[in-house]
């Protein structure tokens, strides 16, 4: 295996003393996850934030074997985890898109929907300027994984983009988290609890 791709870093999970296998998706190849030497040392840290948009170099010598990553940083996020809400969004988009995808299954729409969202949630002057955008992110997931989608907001404001990212918790559960819906959902949760302080 031997790719060079734009691609979003979804997770990131030491291994060792300073690597991380890192889950990456791009839009040619989907979502592929790499070894990368140094992932926590002091140069890759600010490299290795779900989230980030980064130029990946993966080679394996078969495909039975974990590929070995190069990353190097195209678009930082990093200014935005300080901030709660824009945080638990950038945490929950990752953290769905990672656990829920299948590995080297391209998903092209999905590549483009989630860059778009994580810039409107970088961007956007507050939450109800992308509040919308996740929920149809959830459902197109839903729907490139073939259980439906729906969930789609019934119209501009926040409330009606909440209405549907309730509506949406009990399928992603059910057919997409089963089996890990603790760890995962909890980023949701949080995302669920800011949203809901907004005035």
């Amino acid at each position: 295996m031997q790719l060079r791709s734009p691609a979003i870093l979804c997770s990131a999970r030491p291994h060792g003393e300073t690597a991380v296998i890192a889950r990456l998706l791009t839009e040619d190849h989907g979502l592929v996850a790499g070894y990368v030497a140094g992932g926590r040392g002091r140069q890759l840290r600010p490299v290795v934030i779900p989230g980030n948009l980064v130029e990946a170099e993966l080679r394996s010598k078969s495909d039975s074997q974990l590929p070995f990553a190069r990353l190097e940083l195209l678009e930082s996020r990093g200014p935005w985890l300080g901030e709660p809400l824009p945080a638990a969004a950038i945490q929950w988009a990752c953290a769905l898109t990672a656990t829920a995808l299948p590995e080297r299954h391209p998903y092209p729409a999905l590549y483009q929907a989630l860059k778009a969202l994580l810039d409107a949630v970088c961007h956007a002057p507050s939450a109800r300027g992308w509040a919308g955008a996740m929920v149809t992110y959830e459902a197109l997931v839903l729907r490139e994984l073939g259980y439906g989608g729906g969930g789609r907001p019934k119209g501009p404001e926040l409330a009606d983009a909440l209405s549907a990212f309730d509506a949406l918790s009990a399928p992603l559960e059910r057919y997409l988290l089963a089996d890990r819906r603790g760890d995962v959902m909890g980023a949701r949760a949080i995302l669920r609890d800011r949203l809901g302080r907004i005035d």
